[in-house]
């Protein structure tokens, strides 16, 4: 079993915030494909990187999702289709090896 996760940004890159359709298209998209999501959506976290030297921060949700199979391809495809949905660089996608108890 494998737990994805999905660390989305809350803001685009000028500090505007998304609208609600984005997460919705996204959650619809995993549910119909995965049969269910947990979305954590009250406290957004915090994620920091560098760019050019100086940090960047980033308000984020998490989606995630977990699957028997690990299609490493779809998840790569879906990767890029959620980087120009929100126009970003790069999103992060995890996956961990997970024992369901």
């Amino acid at each position: 079993m494998h737990l994805v996760e999905l660390l989305l940004p809350l803001q685009d890159n000028d500090g505007q915030p998304f609208g609600s359709e984005k997460y919705d298209s996204v959650r619809n998209r995993l549910t119909e494909h995965f049969g269910g999501l947990t979305a954590f959506t009250r406290s957004p976290g915090q994620g920091t990187t560098t760019e050019k030297g100086k940090p960047v921060h980033d308000d984020i949700i998490v989606f995630e999702v977990m699957t028997e199979t690990l299609d490493v391809s779809w998840w790569a495809n879906y990767r890029v289709e959620l980087e120009n949905e929100f126009q970003q660089d790069e999103i992060l996608i995890r996956a961990s090896a997970i024992t369901r108890l």
